[in-house]
């Protein structure tokens, strides 16, 4: 592209300057051509109508005036440059004759015996009656106008003879040596200004072409910064013709482009993300099942041990039997409950949960989970504080807070000491109330605070298979609060860890 509107023979504007050079020395040229073939021609045929013009003048100032004005004449024939004789027809003993009242060049010289030749010749051929061409002419018309050539004198003029009224002939006279001579003048200069108009319509045209390359070479810069996809450049010199058209499409173009380009650029991030999501959901299904299996396969291996017990009858005694019944049971429990808070956190992960969001007394909500957990407490001798007696409304789906509200204090129960205390309390927050479910236990790691909230994970393992954990109740409560744009998260205090919620007023 640069190459193409660069600077040197591969110039447009270069290119355009030629081209329109080409077209004017063509046209010079046969104007001179022109010149050359028919100037002549044309200046005899406009002298032969100039000298008819001028007889007809001197005719009419004749007429007007009833003689002859010398003056006048004189300025007739300087400023035509021709010759004038004017002559009188008078009657004497000889017979009759041509008297001069009136010749530019004087009554001598070979000039004006040529023209005063001419009109004796008419005047004779006019008593005589002739039947000549002039003659028939100047009856017809009172003039004739003849070119001859002096074979002496190697020249031709062009002649106008005839009468004026009917008493003064006239012989009017002009040079073809001077119309050629003015002819070959003006061939000359027509050259000479052929080839200065030539020189400055060059440097008119090639600085006139700028106007039209401008935009171009704008459009080119244009064109090339698109092909590096920056599409933020706009034509600002835009014509009002072809080009300037040209150019508001290359702005048109280039935004479209750019809307979109940014479009597909959007449309491959969101495949992206599909695509990672998927690579997710796949990594997530493995890492499930993995943790599934490893989940139900003690369950399974000590309901199998205990239900080939009683078939091969190891426990004789009913009190065996019944243990043997009770870790089937128990075992069995453990499993359905793991089953079904796998399909409630399947469930809400992959939006097939409801949001069903209600204004709701948040206290009494709290005082009624402590109240039906209150035996589990009692058993283990820890003491619950809650000390909130103002009811504090929030916006929630009032089912799914309390799972959330019972994951926390079932997890509170499991990890907190023999004899120890479980605290619940509210924090007013701006727009928003924080609920804290503190226990006193063992510290939660820094590094290990991110990860209690990933299915299955567990801080101690062994503590945990004691009560039977699944390690799903607390990925449950982050799915429940993501749901609800709300945060969460734990906290670790003096004597334990307190874990929170977040809800809008």
């Amino acid at each position: 592209m640069k190459k193409i509107l660069g600077k040197g023979h591969h110039s447009l504007r270069v290119k355009m300057t030629v081209c329109l050079l080409v077209l004017l020395g063509i046209s010079i040229l046969g104007c001179w051509i022109l010149s050359l073939t028919m100037m002549e021609s044309y200046f005899v045929r406009s002298e032969r109508k100039n000298l008819t013009n001028v007889y007809k003048m001197i005719d009419e100032e004749l007429e007007k005036k009833g003689s002859v004005n010398t003056l006048y004449l004189e300025g007739i024939a300087a400023k035509n440059n021709i010759k004038i004789i004017i002559a009188r027809s008078s009657q004497s003993l000889t017979g009759i004759s041509l008297d001069t009242i009136y010749s530019s060049t004087g009554q001598d010289g070979k000039t004006y015996m040529r023209m005063f030749s001419q009109l004796q010749e008419l005047q004779g051929n006019l008593i005589l009656g002739n039947q000549t061409r002039t003659g028939e002419e100047v009856s017809e018309r009172g003039y004739s106008i003849s070119q001859r050539t002096d074979t002496k004198l190697r020249s031709t003029s062009i002649d106008l003879v005839g009468l004026l009224g009917d008493t003064y002939y006239i012989a009017i006279g002009s040079s073809v040596e001077g119309l050629q001579t003015a002819a070959g003048i003006a061939v000359r200069f027509l050259a000479y200004a052929a080839l200065a108009v030539t020189v400055l319509a060059s440097f008119v045209m090639f600085w006139y072409t700028k106007r039209f390359t401008r935009p171009i070479e704008e459009m080119s810069e244009i064109a090339e910064r698109m092909t590096n996809l920056d599409f933020n450049a706009r034509v600002i010199n835009l014509p009002n013709d072809e080009i300037g058209q040209l150019g508001k499409s290359m702005n048109q173009l280039s935004g479209q482009l750019e809307e979109t380009i940014s479009e597909l650029k959007s449309a491959n991030i969101e495949l992206q993300k599909d695509i990672d999501k998927k690579i997710q959901i796949d990594e997530m299904r493995k890492e499930f099942l993995s943790h599934v299996s490893h989940e139900l396969k003690t369950p399974i291996a000590l309901i199998q041990g205990y239900a080939e017990g009683l078939v091969d009858e190891i426990a004789d005694d009913p009190e065996s039997r019944a243990f043997y019944c009770e870790v089937i049971i128990d075992e069995a429990k453990k499993m359905n409950q793991m089953v079904q808070k796998l399909m409630t956190l399947n469930q809400i992960e992959f939006g097939q949960n409801q949001l069903d969001i209600k204004r709701f007394d948040l206290t009494e909500l709290l005082r009624n989970m402590i109240e039906a957990n209150q035996i589990r407490f009692n058993q283990k001798q820890v003491t619950v504080e809650f000390s909130q007696v103002e009811s504090v409304y929030a916006w929630g789906d009032e089912f799914m807070i309390e799972d959330v509200i019972n994951n926390y204090i079932s997890n509170a129960f499991n990890h907190v000491f023999e004899n120890g205390k479980v605290k619940i309390w509210m924090e007013l927050r701006n727009k928003y109330v924080r609920v804290w479910v503190y226990n006193e236990g063992e510290l939660i790691p820094e590094e290990e605070q991110e990860k209690i909230w990933i299915k299955f994970y567990k801080v101690d393992k062994a503590r945990t298979r004691e009560y039977g954990g699944s390690g799903v109740g607390l990925s449950i409560v982050a799915a429940i609060m993501e749901s609800h744009g709300c945060q969460y998260g734990v906290k670790n205090y003096p004597g334990g860890p307190a874990f929170y919620f977040d809800l809008e007023l």
